[in-house]
């Protein structure tokens, strides 16, 4: 596919600061007990509905793969930076993963039992997340399971513009995000929103939703 400018630096900006990124991001799971709720409950509605591919789109140095992996799923993971690629390869391994975009997944229709976004969406410009969304769409079973975090808009609906440190983001609000699934081939079946935390600059979301 064509590279748009925001693949571009998004992708440089994740190279350059691949080292940083993991050593910030390492143990923030440990740490946050609402995050890992989510995850774990990720995790225990895909083992209640049966076994299959799980791919974590936009991994980064693949610490959410490497723990849903550690909770009994198989897992993958794909991200555009390859310096990411290549910290989650000698971290974990025992996991799968590839370089790419999230634009045109490496997989076949109905391919996947899960795929997991966590914080990986925020970069992608609000008029290309459909187009996003419905590529999820396609390689996930029907009844399977995606779930989404994202820093949370201050307004109750609508999409913001973040000034995130390596590349240009943006804020979903809860409702606005989960509408725009519906329209995409999902329902959301649980929202959850927190406060932030003293190292983060504003609230938290996540989405957890079913294939349609």
């Amino acid at each position: 596919m064509i590279e748009t400018e925001d693949m571009v630096i998004t992708r440089t900006g994740y190279d350059e600061m691949a080292e940083l990124y993991t050593a910030f991001v390492h143990r923030q799971l440990q740490e946050n007990p609402f995050d890992r709720l989510m995850i774990d409950a990720f995790a225990e509605t895909l083992r209640d509905n049966g076994t299959g591919l799980v791919a974590d789109i936009g991994c980064g140095p693949g610490r959410v793969a490497a723990h849903l992996a550690a909770a009994g799923l198989e897992m993958t993971g794909l991200d555009l930076s390859p310096e990411m690629i290549r910290l989650a390869r000698e971290m974990y391994p025992h996991i799968p993963f590839e370089v790419g975009p999230m634009e045109q997944l490496p997989f076949e229709e109905a391919a996947l039992a899960g795929i997991v976004a966590w914080y990986s969406i925020i970069h992608i410009p609000p008029a290309r997340v459909p187009a996003v969304l419905t590529e999820f769409a396609r390689v996930l079973r029907p009844g399977g399971h995606a779930l989404f975090g994202f820093q949370a808009a201050d307004e109750p609906t609508g999409v913001t513009a973040y000034a995130h440190k390596v590349a240009p983001s943006y804020r979903w609000a809860l409702d606005t995000f989960a509408e725009t699934l519906s329209e995409h081939g999902f329902r959301a079946t649980a929202k959850f929103s927190r406060e932030a935390r003293p190292d983060e600059r504003t609230p938290q979301a996540t989405v957890l939703a079913v294939r349609v």
